[in-house]
């Protein structure tokens, strides 16, 4: 199971290290960027979620100015 893959995989990369730079980068981008935004769109409500338990945040504290 591990063996096959182990293949799939080193395939893969060999395929993606034998194409044109333009082409890897572009590969990369397509992939990259749209989980590095959902990963730090997770990481942003997560901090949202555990500051909310630690009480209102200093705007919330202070009364409006007139």
């Amino acid at each position: 199971m591990f063996a096959g893959l182990a293949n799939w995989w080193d395939n893969a990369e060999l395929w993606l290290a034998q194409l044109w730079f333009p082409l890897q980068f572009v590969l990369v981008i397509a992939v990259l960027g749209p989980l590095c935004l959902g990963v730090a769109w997770l990481i942003d409500r997560i901090v949202d979620r555990v500051a909310a338990w630690f009480g209102p945040s200093r705007d919330e504290d202070c009364p409006p100015r007139a």
